[in-house]
């Protein structure tokens, strides 16, 4: 089975405009397609624009840096 290699995706620029905001975001994972204070919010307004099936992110109050990893028992 092949896989397509990852590509990173810049979420921190989405930070000035939408903090604290859910995006619906198009396919391609960049293109802000709505956004409001309720993820309801966003996809129905995705889907009044015609895309019934955004990818929705919420883009977090404060910008933190994360570290994590796997633990396994």
């Amino acid at each position: 089975m092949a896989h397509e290699p990852t590509q990173i995706k810049d979420w921190s620029l989405l930070f000035a405009k939408y903090r604290g905001q859910w995006v619906a975001l198009a396919d391609d994972e960049v293109t802000v397609l709505a956004a409001a204070p309720t993820a309801k919010g966003a996809l129905a307004a995705s889907a009044a624009k015609g895309a019934p099936e955004p990818i929705l992110y919420r883009v977090p109050d404060t910008l933190d840096t994360f570290v994590g990893y796997e633990v396994r028992l």
